[in-house]
């Protein structure tokens, strides 16, 4: 479903010719998800209806300075019922233009949100280890104590505390 949507998305953006514009939009919502827990909340829990959702998010587009395109595509999504997915959409555009630039992409999953010279850095050194420019999708998971997971295609590399913990303890239980 989320598939649809962002398809539907960047062919819109991609007819208005503005791909980047609405690009940079959708970063700057992944960005004010991957900052506030209130925020996610909000996009996840069926407790708050479409109006309070409507409300909410309208506001925090409007401080946000996104309109057009994206503000319309958010209203939509919300009348429909599916703001709970926004962030698979939010990815999903971005894998449809990484693929249109010829880029890469790849998804981090942190503890915490990362800096941005962390991810220049993670860009720099993804490119590197691939030999293309790579398009970077964060998303944030407390659980994982420290670390980071990164998939790039079908390559997955997980140096999250949780794994290693993991692994500790199945090393002690076959040791004793």
């Amino acid at each position: 479903m989320a598939g649809r949507y962002s398809t539907a998305l960047f062919e819109l953006a991609e007819s208005e010719g503005s791909l980047d514009a609405v690009a940079a939009d959708l970063a700057s919502i992944r960005k004010l998800l991957d900052e506030s827990d209130d925020l996610r909340r909000l996009v996840q829990s069926p407790v708050f209806g479409a109006d309070e959702q409507s409300k909410a998010f309208g506001a925090i587009l409007d401080r946000a300075g996104i309109k057009g395109t994206v503000a319309n595509f958010v209203g939509l999504v919300i009348r429909n019922r599916r703001l709970f997915a926004l962030p698979d959409m939010i990815r999903g555009f971005t894998h449809l233009l990484a693929a249109k630039r010829g880029e890469m992409s790849a998804d981090v999953t942190s503890a915490h949100p990362l800096s941005d010279a962390q991810l220049q850095s993670l860009k720099q050194s993804l490119k590197a280890a691939t030999g293309r420019d790579v398009q970077i999708n964060t998303k944030v998971d407390g659980g994982l104590l420290g670390g980071l997971i990164v998939k790039v295609g079908s390559r997955m590399i997980d140096s999250s505390l949780k794994t290693k913990l993991i692994s500790l303890k199945l090393a002690m239980k076959e040791a004793s």
